[in-house]
């Protein structure tokens, strides 16, 4: 099974960085924090395709999700079968409004990237691989925040301003504006305001294993990461949830914004098989 994955450009690793061995077969990039067309996508599902179908893998923008559906529908001309797997993990834009766009894509896109590559790797059908990135696109969720924005490529100024003592809890990828400002305080801190929600919202309780990704945005230093890291593994093992497997690194960025998301899944079996399951690409090896 082929597996296909893109948006807009300026969120590098994502895509090109994950297409090798055990992960994806073609990344479609579009112009800067904009879709590929769907003529983009139908070229890259072709070059996916190896006669048993092929996953297009989207995070959950109105025109990713337009483009790739248009492209599902035409590359059907060609006999090619399309599954898609809607990520839609960011926790900040959930409004429960049942007609509205729902919950943006973030660094969830990474976790189901992984596990659809390792499945296809070892031979799963179509509909196999598109239930596992569904299944882990389903109890995966993300939150961010921002120290500062950043710059659109021909601007002169950051997409939007804070003084040296607010953060932006909840930004986008694209450098959306958050939910709120709040007072800047220390690494711990600041994880606490991303970790909780996201404990709640997946109703984490005391034994459970998760997978966490600890992702910069794109102009976070290593070490600021490392003690974000380092933050998150303690403030779950007092709440005594095990952090089984984890990411700590710039992999879904938005240019060269100052900030960090936290992703948690609660992580069965079958999807520690999976993750563990050999990769290489240029942005994850193992």
């Amino acid at each position: 099974v082929g597996l296909v994955s893109g948006g807009g450009s300026g969120h590098e690793p994502l895509h090109a960085g994950f297409v090798g061995t055990g992960m994806l077969d073609v990344a479609v990039a579009g112009a800067v924090f904009a879709s590929p067309t769907a003529l983009q996508v139908l070229e890259a599902t072709k070059a996916a395709d190896s006669g048993r179908g092929v996953v297009q893998i989207v995070k959950n923008y109105t025109g990713d999700v337009l483009n790739f559906r248009i492209a599902g529908e035409i590359s059907g001309d060609d006999a090619i079968e399309t599954e898609i797997v809607l990520v839609d993990d960011d926790l900040a834009t959930d409004l429960g409004e049942e007609d509205g766009p729902g919950r943006r894509g973030t660094a969830a896109t990474v976790i189901v990237e992984k596990l659809c590559g390792a499945a296809a790797e070892a031979g799963a059908s179509l509909a196999e691989v598109a239930a596992i990135g569904r299944r882990a696109a389903s109890r995966a969720r993300t939150m961010s925040l921002a120290l500062s924005a950043g710059t659109h490529p021909g601007d002169t100024e950051p997409q939007f301003t804070l003084e040296d003592d607010e953060v932006e809890l909840g930004v986008g990828i694209h450098g959306e504006r958050g939910r709120g400002r709040v007072p800047f305080r220390d690494a711990d801190g600041l994880v606490e305001l991303l970790v909780e929600p996201l404990r709640k919202e997946l109703d984490l309780r005391r034994g459970e294993e998760v997978l966490a990704i600890v992702n910069g945005l794109g102009g976070t230093y290593p070490l600021e990461l490392q003690l974000a890291a380092r933050a998150l593994h303690h403030h779950l093992a007092d709440a005594g949830i095990s952090i089984e497997r984890s990411l700590v690194g710039s992999y879904v960025t938005s240019l060269d914004m100052h900030g960090l998301s936290i992703t948690l899944m609660p992580l069965d079996d079958e999807q520690r098989r999976l993750w563990d399951a050999a990769v290489r690409t240029p942005a994850l090896t193992w």
